[in-house]
């Protein structure tokens, strides 16, 4: 699975969060900036300025959406931010770009989501019938309404009222006048971190990533379950829900996250290289002559199936990094077009050679067909398919877009089919064992529903799947 292009999972949101620092908001902007490649759709920020909330939303890339006249008018010591992409069914309007900003009875409040609401069409429907009317078809507008509706004194009571109500993954940052709230889903699917500021100040990320542009240190991981608020009395912290057993997602290892950042004590970039140093052993190919990585993602793990066979590593499919991500485009035509677009084989380093070619993860197969293709039309002897992730074989109901199952190339097909569909001469997966044997030793702590099909969160029934699959939204 490429990052570019259609056979893909769509990458989770990111947001970030800054409190008690002059300049919130440029300091939100770069935070984005560093979180870029958890979403491309949309990017936005407020911030508050004596007691009015400033705002800029864009669709695009961070750097097309804040311009260095916008940003100065976002004015105040608190601001936060999100970058999205939507998941299936997701629409490029402006009116799915977040933070949300309302006004309610008590106040302003802006509101930044990553993740999805497994209940999110019941309780919108819940809402619509008290006479709730929605501006977007996000999930985090069903959080919006819970919390302005909420009779509770308190700003963090009535978001914590809200949270107790839906069901699902979240990495939600949430804003009033004055303070800034951060709060992860209580299995902590999807990550989010606590940072300082050099001022003293405070913020919040996706991602640690984040916290190095801006010059931040990491404090902590925000736990699953918990609520943080930082205000004028400094900062709180609150466990209001009832534990549960940690189930941080997976594939954050594999995939989503920026490879120098560390998740959940994980280093990302050393958890990959180790799956591919395991896959590496697991299924070897005695008559490789080198090791190439479908970029970017597969570039991490091929170094190590490279490290550990003994193999050259090269750079034989080269990306142009200047062309835009074509899969958020919604013509399906266009998406077929990337492939050739952004990634050209280097038929000097292939041509003549037995290829170990080293990705991610299979999902449709349909990339995965073209780019092997490619692989043996430069020249290549045979090529190996590698893949640093057991079989996809079920959707993601907790923030990221999959197809389907019926869509799944490996829910439907058995490894060898799979291996002749994409044309490879010969495809392996990483298995289970060793995939969990890399990130930490322990199968204990994380989300694999994708590959297992073990849903930690309840689904709603199966009449209401099809409607969630039209409104899921990070």
């Amino acid at each position: 699975m490429t990052d570019l292009l259609d056979d893909h999972f769509h990458d989770a949101c990111g947001v970030c969060g800054v409190f008690g620092h002059p300049e919130a908001a440029n300091l939100v902007y770069l935070g984005l900036y560093a979180l870029q490649h958890r979403g491309q759709e949309s990017a936005g920020i407020v911030s508050v300025d004596e007691r009015m909330f400033l705002t800029n939303r864009g669709g695009g890339l961070v750097a097309d959406v804040f311009r260095r006249h916008e940003l100065a008018t976002l004015k105040g010591q608190q601001a936060i931010g999100h970058v999205r992409y939507s998941t299936a069914g997701g629409s490029i309007s402006p009116r799915n770009r977040q933070p949300l900003v309302v006004d309610t009875a008590y106040g302003g409040m802006a509101m930044a989501h990553n993740g999805n609401l497994v209940n999110g069409v019941p309780m919108r429907r819940q809402l619509e019938r008290r006479g709730s009317i929605f501006q977007s078809t996000m999930d985090t507008e069903v959080i919006v309404h819970l919390t302005a509706l909420s009779r509770r004194k308190t700003f963090p009571e009535r978001l914590v009222e809200a949270l107790g109500q839906v069901q699902g993954s979240y990495a939600l940052l949430a804003m009033n006048e004055q303070c800034v709230i951060a709060a992860r889903d209580p299995y902590g699917v999807r990550p989010l971190v606590l940072g300082r500021l050099e001022n003293g100040g405070y913020v919040f990320s996706s991602e640690t990533c984040a916290l190095n542009l801006i010059g931040a240190q990491f404090v902590r991981d925000v736990e699953p379950g918990e609520v943080v608020m930082i205000g004028p009395d400094g900062l709180e912290s609150f466990f209001p829900f009832p534990a549960r057993e940690r189930r941080l997602c997976i594939f954050e290892y594999i995939y989503f996250a920026r490879p120098d950042s560390i998740i959940d004590g994980v280093n990302v970039y050393a958890s990959r290289k180790s799956i591919g140093m395991r896959l590496a052993q697991e299924h070897p190919v005695p008559e490789a002559d080198l090791v190439i990585p479908v970029p970017d993602s597969g570039v991490p793990a091929a170094l190590g199936f490279a490290q550990a066979a003994g193999l050259p590593f090269e750079l034989g499919i080269i990306r142009n990094h200047y062309v835009g991500r074509t899969f958020i485009e919604p013509q399906q035509t266009i998406r077929h077009f990337g492939v050739k677009i952004k990634l050209n084989p280097n038929a000097h380093i292939i041509a003549g050679k037995h290829v170990v070619l080293v990705d991610d993860s299979i999902v449709r197969g349909t990339t995965s067909r073209k780019i092997v293709k490619m692989v043996r039309d430069a020249g290549a002897k045979s090529v190996h398919l590698r893949i640093s992730s057991p079989p996809t074989t079920h959707p993601c109901f907790y923030g990221i877009d999959t197809p389907t199952q019926s869509e799944l190339l490996a829910a439907l097909h058995t490894v060898e089919q799979m291996r002749e569909y994409v044309t490879a001469d010969s495809l392996a997966f990483l298995s289970m064992e060793g995939m969990y044997a890399t990130v930490n030793g322990s199968r204990t702590g994380y989300c694999d529903a994708c590959f297992s099909g073990r849903y930690p969160i309840p689904l709603p029934r199966q009449e209401e799947n099809t409607q969630l699959s039209l409104l899921q939204e990070t």
